[in-house]
């Protein structure tokens, strides 16, 4: 059985290697969660996230023979970077293959370590199966993201860290996909102090070791579409589950709107970029999954690699929802001046008009009358609800969203 012991060990060979990222205290999600909440800052890690402890604490316990026979992983992406730096500090060659879908930043980030990377497969199950028998075919040495015994040790002193930083701590809550960092994390907390509760956070889009817990075995579960790529496993890891079994306390589910409003509130209020999967924590305790009031709580933000189209997307969802940002449509009457008196409203209620689009032509557009899109940078819902009632006393029609032309 693992113990503390091994990952004492860990960290005295990732001396150097990796950073010991910072314990942040948030006043926003203390406030908001009405508990001490502490971010643990992995997306600060180096390549982003907490997959280079793992990764290069298994490749220092491999064999000469081992290693150069060059190293095989399969990836969503962070688990990648990780084998492929470590490789690369080590001057072993080796091979990463990823989903088709994986976010194209962390692609180019994996090649710039310097590895091989093959795209192959639609999730990570898929990647996994062809990476084995890619491995099994050139005879190299498989390092798995999550469900091997060195692996486990070397993201454990992440726990290890955190009792330094914060001993007086009530609460981890760890990310869950394969299930390699809450494994480690919970074996060694939970060893050194019983007393601190563990808990786990999957995406209802692939919820994986929750499924496996009710079934008492690790299962497949079928996997939708997530923003939270780095934890959707569809089947957790034997060794993983054995230690969440006995050590982790609760295992809980948020959606992908709930993860995609953590992170734009980690942006917007603390500054960090943090991916879908390490703002899954924070999103347990915004939308009060655990039920935690008064305690000192840690979340562990696993990673920051974050493809830079998406981050506009999380942005532009963000606004729309928190009402500072709207889009709609009304009919004019197709003369001079109605444009203008349109603007002149909307100056009077303070709304910043970002684009205007006038059209004149179109199926649903009559002769004699004009068809206005507009969008508006507003304040919030009831700003939004201040000018639509302006513009209907008005005698104007508001339509949401565009209208088909």
């Amino acid at each position: 059985m693992l113990n503390v012991d091994d990952v004492l060990v860990a960290r005295e060979k990732l001396k150097g290697i990796v950073h010991t990222t910072p314990l942040d205290y948030s006043h926003t999600f203390s406030h908001l969660s009405q508990n001490e909440v502490y971010l643990k800052l992995e997306n600060l890690q180096k390549t982003g996230s907490f997959k280079v402890r793992g990764s290069y604490n298994k490749l220092t316990s491999l064999t000469k023979e081992d290693l150069s026979k060059g190293v095989v992983a399969a990836s969503a992406g962070n688990h990648a970077q990780g084998v492929a730096y470590s490789s690369q500090m080590l001057g072993i060659p080796c091979t990463i293959v990823m989903p088709k879908g994986a976010p194209l930043s962390k692609v180019l980030a994996t090649k710039q370590y310097g590895a091989e990377v093959i795209l192959e497969g639609s999730v990570f199950d898929e990647a996994l199966a062809y990476a084995l028998e890619y491995c099994e075919r050139i005879n190299g040495t498989f390092i798995h993201a999550f469900d091997d015994d060195e692996v486990i040790v070397g993201q454990g002193t992440v726990g290890l860290e955190i009792l330094e930083q914060l001993p007086e701590v009530d609460a981890i809550i760890c990310p869950v996909g394969g299930g390699g960092l809450i494994a480690g994390v919970a074996m060694t907390v939970k060893q050194m102090n019983p007393n601190v509760s563990v808990y786990g956070v999957q995406t209802l889009a692939c919820p994986s070791m929750k499924q496996s817990l009710l079934q008492n075995k690790p299962v497949m579960v079928e996997a939708t579409p997530t923003m939270a790529d780095g934890i959707a496993v569809k089947k957790p890891g034997k060794r993983n589950f054995d230690i969440i079994k006995q050590y982790v306390d609760d295992i809980v589910c948020v959606d992908e709107m709930e993860i995609a409003r953590s992170m734009l509130m980690l942006l917007e209020r603390n500054k960090l970029l943090v991916e879908g999967s390490g703002a899954s924590p924070v999103a347990a305790l915004l939308y009060e999954k655990l039920h935690i009031k008064g305690k000192k709580i840690t979340a562990v933000l696993s990673g920051g690699n974050v493809d830079v189209h998406f981050i506009s997307k999380i942005i532009e969802r963000g606004l729309v929802e928190a009402g500072r940002y709207a889009h709609f449509s009304l009919t004019l009457k197709d003369k001079p001046g109605e444009l203008e008196k349109v603007l002149r409203y909307l100056t009077e209620l303070n709304a910043n008009i970002q684009n205007v689009n006038l059209q004149h032509i179109g199926r649903h557009i009559y002769p004699g009358f004009a068809q206005l899109e507009i969008s508006l940078e507003t304040k919030n819902n009831d700003h939004i609800e201040q000018i639509h009632k302006v513009l209907k006393n008005k005698g104007y029609t508001i339509r949401l969203g565009s209208s088909p032309s």
